[in-house]
Formats: C-alpha cells, structure tokens, sequence
C-alpha cells in the first residue's frame, strides 16, 4: 500500500497539467469522465468511497474535484465538507454531479462547500467549460492571497459563517497551532456587532499564545464570502512615545527599540512592524548612536531603565 501512495506522488509530480480528481462509486461514470477528461491533457485521479477520495486529496493535492453527491457510507455533501477541513484543499473547488435536482439538494451542495452542480448524464462539453472557468477564479484568488503573504502583514480571512478561510504566514506564527483563540475572539466580536457587515474598520484587542497585546482591525469585505481582519502586535504605545522622548527618536526607532528590551530579533521585529530585517537593522544604527551605546544588549538596559 505504501508503494502505491509513493508511485500515486511519483506520478503527480511528473506532470505539470491541472490535476483533477473524479469521485464517483460507479465505475461506468468513472470510466467516462477520466476518459473525457485525459483526452484534454489533464492528469486525473479516481476514488469510489469519500474515505478514499480523503486520502487521495490529501496527497496529491487536485486543482479541481469532480464528486458525486450519492454514494454508500460518506455521501458526497460530508466528503466535501471533510475536503475543505484540508489545508491544501481549502480553496480547491468541488464540482457536484448527480441525478438530484431538487434545489434543497443544490443548497445542501453549495453548503456543503461546492462551487457548482452538473446533473447527469454529464455534458462533457458542460463540464470543460465549468472547469476552465473554476480553475481560472481559483487561480486569481490565490494570486491575490500570494500577494497579501509577499506583504509581510499580518492578516486573517473569515466567512459570514464565523470560519477562518485562510490567514497569511505572518498572523499564522503569532497564533502557532492556536489560531483557534483567535477564532473564538473574532466570532464572539461578530456575535456581540451583530455580524461582519457591523465590524468594518472597527477595532478591538485580543492576546497571542505568548501573552503579546494585538490590535485586530476590521477591514471589510474582499468578496461575497471573505472577510479580511488585519492583526498589529502593539509595541506597546506609551512606552515607545515614552522612549521616544527620552531618547530624541524617531516613531519608528521607538518601536523598535520597546521590541529590542522584548528580547526579539530583528527577523521578528521585521515580521511585527512589516519591514525587512535589514530596515531594523538600520534603525539599530541610529538607536545606538542616539543612546550612546553599541549593542543591542546596552540599548535594551537603556530602555528598560527608562521605562521603570
């Protein structure tokens, strides 16, 4: 079994089409869909259980999942729901195919996660068409999230529904494996506003697992679904204009200075104040002369006298 997971990686990587993975118990439905869609180039993965399709998923990491709603043990609508509890496949669309089309069964569909619905017998056509456009609207959506993680900020996505969507690699290393304290702090603000559409560039305060105040600011909207909140670790306000008296620095060399008697490095103060670390270190400079001393362990004592 293990070889066949290694050869099922081994395949992937060796091709560099889009990747779709067709879930289906039948295996006449199987066979038409892989065959329709290979003819296109596309490399493409089978599962005929959720089980299956869940580790499959997981490994190989499709661009598009084709899933049949109806199946024995884990239908399709808890498949999905399991799909998108994947880091991986969080963004991933899923395209429903079955035979039901009562519109509780399409709501049940969407709800459950899907994108759209195609009712059998499959339009091969159709279906071509509804994936270059899922794949082209994921691909910007994951442009844009590439773009916000190149920024160095620390922000988070929620749905109307209270989920986290997704969170940049900075707010995911102020949190750890513990993001989901700040998720019981953004959904009991939504509850107390009375939902996100009230929390636009409003502004409360929440705690890091290592105990550091953080400023959460509700930015708004970024579609019908996402909702973008933006984390700023506090320096500390009174200390930094206090240090900045003091000391005849700048705004800036002040907040770096309140993190340097924090005991971090200049990498994670780059992180907090979303400059790069070699911005720091020049306001090191600057800091060290204006102090009169020349390391980092002088100007933390200095600092930390100054505030006591």
């Amino acid at each position: 079994m293990l070889s066949f997971w290694k050869g099922l990686a081994t395949m992937i990587e060796a091709h560099a089409g889009d990747t779709i993975l067709v879930v289906d118990d039948s295996p006449e439905s199987l066979g038409f869909l892989v065959e329709a869609l290979e003819s296109d180039g596309r490399v493409v993965l089978v599962a005929r259980s959720g089980a299956t399709a869940l580790r499959v998923a997981a490994l190989a990491r499709p661009d598009v999942v084709l899933l049949d709603a109806l199946m024995p043990e884990m239908d399709g609508f808890e498949t999905c729901r399991k799909l998108k509890l994947l880091p991986p496949l969080a963004h991933a669309p899923v395209i429903f195919m079955t035979g039901l089309t009562e519109t509780e069964h399409v709501v049940h569909a969407l709800e459950s996660g899907g994108v759209d619905y195609l009712t059998k017998p499959i339009d091969v056509e159709e279906l071509r068409a509804r994936i270059r456009v899922h794949l082209a609207n994921a691909r910007r959506a994951n442009s844009a999230r590439i773009a916000l993680d190149a920024t160095g900020r620390h922000l988070v996505a929620m749905s109307p529904a209270g989920e986290i969507l997704w969170a940049t690699p900075q707010a995911q290393r102020l949190f750890g494996a513990e993001l989901g304290s700040l998720h019981g702090h953004l959904n009991a603000w939504m509850v107390r506003q009375g939902g996100l559409a009230a929390l636009t560039n409003s502004v409360s305060e929440t705690s890091a697992p290592n105990g550091d105040r953080l400023k959460v600011t509700a930015l708004g909207p970024i579609g019908p679904d996402e909702y973008l909140f933006q984390l700023s670790p506090e320096a500390g306000a009174i200390g930094a204009e206090a240090l900045r008296r003091s000391f005849g620095l700048t705004s800036r060399e002040a907040e770096v200075l309140v993190w340097i008697a924090r005991g971090k490095a200049n990498k994670d103060i780059g992180e907090i104040l979303s400059v790069s670390p070699r911005t720091v270190n020049k306001h090191l400079e600057q800091i060290f002369a204006k102090l009169g001393v020349e390391n980092r362990a002088s100007a933390a004592v200095a600092a930390l006298r100054s505030l006591t």
